[in-house]
């Protein structure tokens, strides 16, 4: 009986727990954009359960500027692949998926990151939701902010996250592709969006897609696209960086931004001047891509999201000056004290632990991922609840009473209740709301 129990309970500690999780998974947390304990009121997840589905998508006869050859650029049919998260029954939170994703040092090396959606699960009929177009840095992925796909989609939302060909961690390709293309990519795939979930289109997400109410969240090039195709148009000087002259069709007073576009989330957009002349570009416009007429055509309320110690994007004299003149805009600045670059992406994946550069393509120094992961699904939920959806509970979120968090003051009574002095950013716990600064302009009158 001894070596029968002895046996058993050798075999018991051998066998795999059930809930153990595979270690190519990445994240510290089991799921990118699970709550940390100190996460604020809006990082939580909406009560939808959420689906998700991939789409290859093609947009006939675009320049192919990789070929581009003495000033001669032949066109072709330009592939997108788009993951699209949206709300399905059941209940919030549940659903097991993995996303797909390449090292960008070693795109032959594959690695997994699991999420909490549905795969291919219907769309909840009877009601369509707003959009939110999610592009992604150069070079990145579609799955490279899932915490914030999902979160989204949980809260009634549509999210179509680009995998924008050339500028991708398994295709990278010529630069000057990634600079044409990412607001073209934008604005083709809100129509497309726009089309399939059209009532009666045939598609499975027929009926569930508002695109009339869209707003593009983009993270470093895609804050530099998002900012264009919102309306941002380009200076003349940076038309040389693009073979055939293309780049005129997104200069300024050259095109009319897509009305559907009603909101943007630039996070650490790149293109500004210091970013610019970060590449050795030293013919750049006042503000890098930009000069005043450009910034003026972005109308549209923006959130800009930037690190203070931003070596990419740059704060002073990068996203800063963008923030401040684009005078026509209701815009807003979440500032992370001593973060760099890396405020956007889900945490490093395990596979980049033994690779400095690929670790440093997720991580900050300065701060934990997830718990920037959970600061970005707030204060994201907050705009886009507001100007989306027209819930204007959400600007006490927004229009903090003193800009610079650690200067707030945690003031409440017995019952929780604030007093007449308490001055702390609203969905915060107590000591949590730190390194953080927010401000709000208005547009011009």
């Amino acid at each position: 009986m001894k070596q029968t129990l002895t046996l058993a309970l050798a075999l018991l500690l051998a066998a795999p727990a059930a809930h153990a999780q595979p270690t190519s998974f990445s994240a510290p947390l089991s799921v990118p954009g699970d709550l940390r304990p100190d996460a604020p009121e809006l990082a939580a997840r909406g009560q939808y359960a959420v689906g998700v589905r991939t789409l290859n998508l093609v947009n006939p006869d675009q320049l192919d500027i990789v070929k581009a050859k003495d000033g001669v650029v032949p066109r072709y049919d330009r592939p997108l692949t788009v993951e699209v998260w949206y709300p399905t029954a059941g209940r919030s939170g549940s659903g097991l998926t993995t996303y797909s994703d390449v090292l960008g040092s070693a795109p032959d090396k594959p690695f997994l990151t699991r999420g909490r959606a549905h795969r291919s699960a219907p769309a909840l009929k009877g009601e369509a939701f707003p959009l939110v177009i999610l592009s992604h840095g150069y070079a990145g992925s579609r799955v490279l902010m899932t915490y914030l796909a999902e979160n989204l989609a949980s809260k009634g939302y549509v999210v179509a996250a680009i995998d924008h060909t050339d500028s991708t961690h398994g295709n990278r390709a010529a630069f000057a592709s990634t600079l044409l293309n990412r607001a073209l990519d934008d604005n083709f795939v809100i129509s497309e969006m726009a089309r399939l979930g059209a009532p009666g289109s045939g598609s499975p997400l027929s009926g569930a897609v508002n695109a009339d109410q869209t707003a593009i969240v983009g993270y470093s090039m895609g804050g530099y696209g998002a900012l264009n195709a919102a309306g941002a148009g380009f200076g003349p000087q940076m038309l040389p960086l693009v073979p055939g002259g293309a780049l005129a069709q997104r200069q300024a007073g050259n095109y009319t931004p897509d009305p559907r576009i009603k909101a943007v989330v630039a996070m650490a957009p790149w293109g500004g001047d210091a970013a610019v002349r970060g590449i050795g570009v030293n013919f750049g416009g006042k503000y890098g891509f930009w000069e005043d007429a450009g910034l003026q055509n972005l109308k549209v309320p923006t959130l800009f999201i930037v690190g203070d110690r931003d070596d990419v994007s740059w704060y002073e004299g990068g996203v800063k000056p963008l923030f401040e003149n684009a005078v026509n805009a209701e815009r807003y600045m979440l500032v992370y004290q001593n973060a760099l670059h890396n405020v956007a992406p889900n945490p490093a994946p395990p596979e980049t632990n033994g690779n400095f550069d690929e670790y440093m393509h997720y991580a900050e120094p300065a701060w934990d991922s997830a718990r920037l992961n959970n600061l970005n699904q707030h204060f994201v939920t907050a705009f886009l609840n507001l100007k989306l959806k027209g819930d204007q509970s959400a600007a006490d979120y927004l229009n903090v009473p003193v800009p610079v968090s650690n200067n707030a003051k945690y003031s409440r009574n017995a019952d929780g209740t604030p007093k007449a002095d308490d001055t702390y950013w609203k969905g915060f716990k107590n000591r949590t709301a730190r390194g953080m600064e927010l401000y709000r302009l208005m547009p011009a009158q």
